[in-house]
Parts: structure tokens; C-alpha cells; sequence
């Protein structure tokens, strides 16, 4: 009987000792974490910097548990399927993204290695998972809760400018999200009698040619559909419409901050500090397909003080009171 129980009790010591053991392992793993930006390092920093941020708070040091393989294809979109090989072959744990324009690419490359998407536009419409409480496959992350906030946007544009008549927009015809961006801004200013002027630029030079067709159009106020190419070009894009004197209304607030007059829509940052849950779970073992798409519902207004009086706008109190943020 003594025997019988000092090899329990050395079968059940040597059991602990092997979880103990294999918990170490797993602890002393560096995972590695590809990160595909549409846009540049530096446009993209605050979105990185808050993912990072979100990772340390969790318990994560980067270069002790985790490696970024970081690729940022600077609106030259031809270079995501290039990246997502590269990828392929790097064999990193979990691909991270938040340009909806990639994630078509990265579906073709993969369909094992996790892919959190830090932001998102329609993942079911576009065909990218089957619903957002059961994704399916090998993807998981965020999504806009709404799809297009260009309505709202007129609206606040014809607040702020009260005798517009002839709307532009501007957008990127290779990314997914413009169409129906166009179509429902579209609908929108046609309902309350509005003349919206589509242009459409993939690059620098074209955003150029862009404000030069506004102003052939006589255009009196823009907006921007979200895109890669934009938000690397956020400073180049506020400039010009300064210098047309065309106040401007855009959804992330990266743009106001960069000159542009309004920004009304969903916080870029915040999405990319919840995309480190995500990561997190897959790393303690779940499955992306589990994992339900978050909808973040918070939308906010920040207005561009400076840009206003620089444009002799004037912003209605009722919008400086409603504001969540104002830049002086």
C-alpha cells in the first residue's frame, strides 16, 4: 500500500512537473505578428502606437513575447499580395490589418494563419466572413458599425455652409468601400436637393487633379470617403482645401487634426487598442473563426477652430456644444 501510494504521489508530482514544464515553454515562445498598413509608417504611427499600447497593458513586451513584421505598402496597393506571401513565408502567428482594401489579398494567401482586422468596412457584404457573431475561417477583428457615415456628413456640411448647393466628393476607386459610399451619398444629397460631384484619385498627383476639378465644378464643400491613400495624404489633402477655400468634413479625426474642417465618424485609435483582445485570445489558443466582430457604436464630431476662421466659416454654436473635441 505504501508503495502504491509513493508512486500516486510520484506520478502526480511528476504530472505537475511536466504542466509546469510546458507552461514555461509556452510562456517562452516569441510570437510573431505581421502588421499590414495600406498607408505609410508615418501616417499610420498613432494606430500602431495605440495597438502597442493595448499589448503592454495586457502583459505583452514587445521584443521579449512578441516580434512585428510590420509592411506598409504607402497606397500602392499592388504590393499587398506581395506582403501577405511574405507573410506566408515568415509563418507569423496572427496577421494584423486595418485597410479593408487588403484583407481580399490576404484570404487568397492564407486560410490557417489568423487575421484580425483592426478596422473593417462590411466584412459580410464584402464576402470576407459568414456573420459577425459566427465569422468563420480564419478571420476575426472589428468592424464600422456603420457602413457609411457620408448622410450625416452632408448634413453637418450644409449646417456649416447653410447656402451649399454642390457637394464633391472624393474617393479611391480601388478600395472596396467607395461604391457604396458614392451610391449612398448619392441618395443622400439627392433627398435634400443637393448637386454631389463625384471625382476619384488613387495617388498624390490626382488628388492635385481632384481639387482642380472642384474648382472647375464650383464646388463649394467636399467630403472624403475613407481610404488608405487619404489618410497618408491627410496634410496634402487639408492643404488644398485651404488653399481652395472649400470647407471639408471627413470621418476619421487624424484629418481634422491635420487642418482639414470636421471629421464625424468612429476613432481609428480605439479599434486598434481592441484588436490586441483579439490577438490575445488567439495567442491562449482561440479559434478566429469563434471569435464574434466587434461593432464599436461611438461616433464623434471634432471641429478645426483655426480652419473655420481661417476659411471665414461660421461654426453654429449648437455644434460647438455637441462636439466631442475642438481644435484650436
Amino acid at each position: 500500500m505504501m508503495k502504491r501510494r509513493a508512486f500516486i504521489t510520484l506520478l502526480g508530482g511528476a504530472a505537475a512537473a511536466w504542466q509546469l514544464a510546458a507552461r514555461a515553454q509556452q510562456t517562452g515562445k516569441v510570437w510573431r505578428i505581421g502588421w499590414l498598413s495600406g498607408g505609410s509608417r508615418e501616417a499610420t504611427s498613432r494606430l500602431d502606437g495605440a495597438f502597442l499600447q493595448s499589448m503592454r497593458e495586457i502583459g505583452y513586451v514587445e521584443g521579449r513575447d512578441f516580434v512585428m513584421e510590420s509592411r506598409f505598402a504607402d497606397g500602392k496597393y499592388e504590393r499587398y499580395s506581395e506582403f501577405a506571401a511574405e507573410f506566408v513565408r515568415l509563418k507569423v502567428d496572427v496577421i494584423l490589418t486595418g485597410a479593408t482594401s487588403a484583407i481580399r489579398t490576404l484570404q487568397r494567401a492564407t486560410t490557417t494563419i489568423p487575421i484580425v482586422l483592426a478596422y473593417s468596412t462590411d466584412p459580410v457584404g464584402n464576402g470576407f466572413v459568414a456573420s459577425l457573431a459566427h465569422p468563420g475561417g480564419n478571420i476575426t477583428g472589428l468592424s464600422s458599425s456603420s457602413d457609411d457615415t457620408s448622410p450625416k456628413q452632408l448634413e453637418l456640411v450644409a449646417t456649416v455652409v447653410p447656402s451649399v448647393s454642390r457637394i464633391g466628393l472624393v474617393g479611391n476607386p480601388a478600395s472596396p468601400p467607395y461604391a457604396d459610399v458614392r451610391k449612398s451619398a448619392q441618395n443622400a444629397a439627392q433627398k435634400v436637393g443637393l448637386t454631389l460631384v463625384t471625382v476619384e484619385a488613387r495617388n498624390p498627383q490626382e488628388i492635385e487633379s481632384a481639387f482642380a476639378a472642384f474648382g472647375k465644378e464650383r464646388v463649394q464643400a467636399f467630403i472624403a470617403a475613407g481610404d488608405a491613400v487619404f489618410f497618408t495624404q491627410r496634410r496634402q489633402i487639408a492643404d488644398l482645401a485651404l488653399k481652395n477655400r472649400l470647407p471639408s468634413i471627413f470621418s476619421q479625426r487624424e484629418y481634422a487634426e491635420a487642418g482639414g474642417l470636421m471629421s464625424y465618424g468612429e476613432n481609428l485609435s480605439e479599434f486598434f487598442r481592441r484588436a490586441a483582445s483579439f490577438v490575445d485570445k488567439i495567442f491562449k489558443g482561440a479559434k478566429p473563426g469563434d471569435l464574434p466582430i466587434e461593432q464599436p457604436t461611438r461616433f464623434n464630431l471634432v471641429i478645426n477652430r483655426k480652419t473655420a476662421d481661417a476659411l471665414g466659416v461660421t461654426i453654429p454654436p449648437q455644434l460647438y456644444i455637441f462636439a466631442d473635441e475642438v481644435i484650436e
